[in-house]
């Protein structure tokens, strides 16, 4: 049975921890390894982890920290950045990586996804949707390549074409909220969910673990993933590794359902 999911997403870029604002200006908060290390004592539900370097430098994987992040990692572990084909992928799932990150070439090659799901299992095929308002006109539109390329896709439409090629969960990743601790966008989140029935992941916004309740009680039983609550502390952004005790974990997801049945 599926349950709420809180998942730390930790981003790399030239070989260390970072944290973005908007998709740019990455501040350096630690090494990836140590964090893992941290969050595995805090038993963290699942793990995020993007090289956001390699798809934008057209390179590899970096299979050699890929393989250490396995090695290290208690529990479920998703890596994306880079994959485009599916000897990439599988490689990576032989790993010992559960889950893979699909993003940019998801877009240029939607049948990717198709086959993917055919290789390694439909389980094992994220796709990540990074978002961001369209000026002027209102609405939202997918964006590629760190934000720097725009695929001129509504969010909505292209989660349930994914899904149809054989997606196993969505990532909504809102490039507008990245790293601003605002809260998520709640109302595209429940657009989302009224439209595929695969498990959905938000992330994007969370300043609190009180934005993490909002989601589960807005949308239900889906992963809610962030970034800086979980590797900043307090108003001057301190560096940080947290992650809510179990008990704390536990109160906040039960509380979110029952206020969403009430």
């Amino acid at each position: 049975m599926l349950r709420p999911r809180i998942i730390p997403c930790l981003l790399i870029h030239d070989g260390g921890l970072v944290k973005t604002t908007g998709f740019g200006k990455p501040v350096y908060v630690g090494d990836p390894i140590n964090a893992v290390r941290i969050f595995n004592e805090k038993e963290s539900d699942e793990l995020t982890v993007i090289d956001i370097d390699a798809t934008v430098n057209g390179v590899e994987p970096d299979y050699r920290t890929i393989a250490q992040l396995a090695a290290e990692c208690r529990m479920p572990l998703c890596y994306g950045g880079g994959i485009r084909t599916v000897a990439q992928a599988k490689r990576i799932v032989g790993l010992g990586v559960e889950k893979v990150a699909i993003s940019a070439a998801a877009v240029e090659r939607p049948e990717l996804i198709a086959e993917l799901s055919a290789e390694i299992g439909r389980q094992s095929v994220v796709v990540v949707i990074d978002h961001k308002k369209r000026r002027l006109v209102g609405g939202q539109e997918v964006w590629t390549h760190n934000a720097t390329r725009n695929a001129k896709r509504d969010p909505i439409a292209f989660a349930v074409e994914m899904q149809r090629q054989g997606a196993g969960e969505i990532v909504l990743n809102s490039i507008d909220n990245d790293g601003r601790m605002g809260g998520y966008d709640l109302a595209l989140a429940e657009k989302l969910r009224a439209a595929v029935h695969i498990p959905i992941t938000l992330l994007g916004g969370a300043g609190s673990l009180a934005d993490i309740g909002a989601v589960i009680e807005r949308v239900g039983t889906v992963g809610v993933a962030a970034g800086s609550l979980f590797v900043f502390k307090g108003q001057y952004r301190a560096v940080l590794i947290n992650y809510p005790q179990p008990d704390a974990k536990e109160a906040l997801v039960q509380g979110a359902l029952r206020a969403r049945r009430a």
